[in-house]
């Protein structure tokens, strides 16, 4: 049995779900005062990180209605364990789909967003891609949007101003921007009645090691962003 004065991140998904334990969800743009004072903290999924990234903002004005995605990651995102599908004469020019609809981090994003809007229905249909690259995730989605762009942005800006991580930018993203960084990019079109939200991040830094330092200073007391002052491969 672990003491409980010793103070645990966990990279797996055992603790994601609420359920009989005391692990809080360690997204800090969702729960950092609650991870401030934990000592238990269950890191996310590296999707579920992006694609939460792009949608929490909309929820905390519930605002989602049905949600539709697509995400690339490189072949980092498959671990470590050998598949026919982590070769790189397999990945090296190819791409394909897989888990449609049914991917394992699809749970706690339905958690996290329906932990701001109590009405969302759970109705996220996301379809996850293998890509011919190392490291990162690129990932759109789009909703129906009664407002105007500019009031999605002000909307955006305004919910993540406390949080150092992610930036929201008028221009149009791309993976080298967050590759080898802690940080997650989101931009918005708006085309007819659909908002459609691009979110980038490094799927081992933001998606996973970094974020555990994140969590880690936030649970310590120190700088948020102590240690992950990185900059992209492309700068």
């Amino acid at each position: 049995k672990i003491n409980k004065k010793i103070k645990i991140i966990d990279l797996s998904q055992d603790f994601r779900i609420r359920g009989n334990h005391s692990f809080v969800y360690g997204l800090p743009e969702l729960n950092k005062t609650a991870i401030k004072g934990a000592s238990r903290i269950a890191n996310p999924g590296c999707f579920a990180t992006t694609i939460q990234l792009g949608l929490l903002p909309l929820a905390s004005e519930g605002l989602l209605g049905p949600i539709h995605t697509t995400a690339i990651t490189g072949s980092t995102g498959a671990g470590r364990k050998l598949q026919n599908t982590t070769h790189f004469s397999w990945r090296s020019n190819n791409i394909s789909a897989y888990k449609t609809h049914s991917h394992q981090h699809l749970a706690e994003i339905n958690q996290s967003l329906k932990s701001l809007q109590t009405t969302f229905d759970g109705s996220l249909h996301f379809i996850p891609w293998r890509g011919d690259f190392t490291r990162g995730i690129f990932a759109s989605s789009t909703i129906r949007f009664k407002g105007d762009l500019k009031s999605a942005y002000e909307l955006y800006h305004y919910y993540y101003e406390d949080h150092p991580f992610t930036t929201v930018s008028e221009s149009m993203i791309n993976l080298k921007q967050v590759v080898n960084t802690n940080k997650c990019l989101v931009h918005l079109e708006l085309i007819n009645d659909h908002l459609v939200i691009h979110s980038a991040t490094d799927n081992l830094l933001k998606g996973a090691s970094g974020q555990a330092v994140q969590n880690m200073n936030l649970m310590l007391g120190l700088d948020e962003t102590a240690g992950l002052r990185l900059k992209a491969v492309a700068y």
